[in-house]
């Protein structure tokens, strides 16, 4: 006889409505919810599997770690995505070597670096304490001049920012800029330039291709005071990691 419990993880795969109450509901229930919902894992469909992973990350109940370095063998990108992110949240023991394992996965499928599933396990390597962004002197310098709580750097420091970073043989993937007001902040569109990298050029090229792109966005970036540039940006070590 299927429990009362079990009958809500199956629930995680219907539609909207029905998801979110059940998603509700097992938080609710707490870690006596995260064994059903660990055995119900294999039997859910893509949108199923992402929200009981919301559920493992609000109990966060560390019983969950293997079944989630599980889902980072998924056929579904944003399932691995997420999978990595909660490993990383959850502070989950034993998680570095699966996720360094999921993310040359994705090298191995040449995925480009700027997707959100190889920017996801990047940022859960960072937070795992397996990976370093490489920041260099100026940049840090830069971004110690702002608001401990400011959304990114000072705008009008972003052709600095883009050299320097070029100069130290990163590549930028992309922009995002944010304004402050009255204690809030917006998004603000930049640049639609729409530029893409030829992922299988030399590292050199693609710094240079970067400093351009990026160059030109600041351009026609928007500027202010109150206008912030947080950049993404990666290292070599980020296209060709050491095993």
């Amino acid at each position: 006889m299927t429990s009362h419990i079990e009958t809500l993880v199956q629930q995680l795969d219907g539609k909207a409505e029905q998801s979110y109450d059940a998603r509700a509901e097992l938080i609710w229930i707490g870690a006596d919810a995260i064994p059903a919902v660990i055995d119900g894992l294999p039997s859910l469909g893509g949108f199923g599997q992402l929200t009981a992973i919301e559920v493992f990350e609000e109990v966060g109940d560390p019983r969950c770690g293997p079944a989630l370095i599980g889902l980072l063998d998924s056929d579904n990108p944003t399932v691995r995505e997420w999978a990595a992110i909660a490993l990383a949240s959850l502070k989950i023991d034993g998680a570095v070597e699966p996720v360094r394992r999921a993310y040359r996965a994705c090298l191995e499928r040449a995925t480009p670096p700027d997707w959100s599933e190889p920017e996801g396990i990047r940022w859960a390597l960072t937070e795992l304490g397996a990976r370093a962004p490489v920041v260099p002197p100026l940049t840090t310098r830069l971004r110690a001049s702002s608001a401990d709580d400011a959304p990114g750097w000072p705008s009008t420091h972003f052709t600095e920012i883009i050299n320097d970073l070029a100069d130290h043989a990163q590549v930028i993937l992309y922009s995002q800029f944010w304004e402050v007001n009255a204690g809030r902040t917006y998004g603000v569109s930049g640049p639609d330039l729409g530029w893409e990298l030829d992922w299988t050029a030399p590292w050199e090229h693609l710094v240079e291709e970067s400093r351009t792109w990026s160059l030109l966005e600041a351009s026609e970036a928007p500027a202010g005071s109150n206008i912030f540039v947080a950049p993404t940006w990666i290292d070599r070590t980020d296209m060709y990691p050491e095993r």
